[in-house]
């Protein structure tokens, strides 16, 4: 059989985490950018900032899920499940 020709991790995960940054950025950026629209247009700043929470716990979701890798993780029944 053919070796795993999976790229090498990190042993630091330093990689991890700054891959997991860049990924995430653009949506948070993008949420905190509405937030500052919203508030230029007018909008009390109460109803403006409750939105705050959703946009960063997803990020921050988002990120955990990047940085240990959600995508690789196999999907079939065994120990690593």
């Amino acid at each position: 059989m053919a070796a795993d020709t999976e790229p090498s991790i990190p042993s630091d995960g330093v990689g991890d985490r700054r891959r997991a940054a860049r990924y995430v950025a653009p949506f948070l950026v993008l949420g905190v950018g509405n937030l500052i629209l919203l508030l230029l247009w007018g909008l009390d700043p109460l109803w403006t900032f409750a939105i705050l929470p959703p946009i960063l716990f997803l990020s921050a979701i988002a990120w955990l899920a990047f940085r240990h890798d959600f995508h690789r993780r196999p999907a079939g029944s065994g120990p690593n499940r």
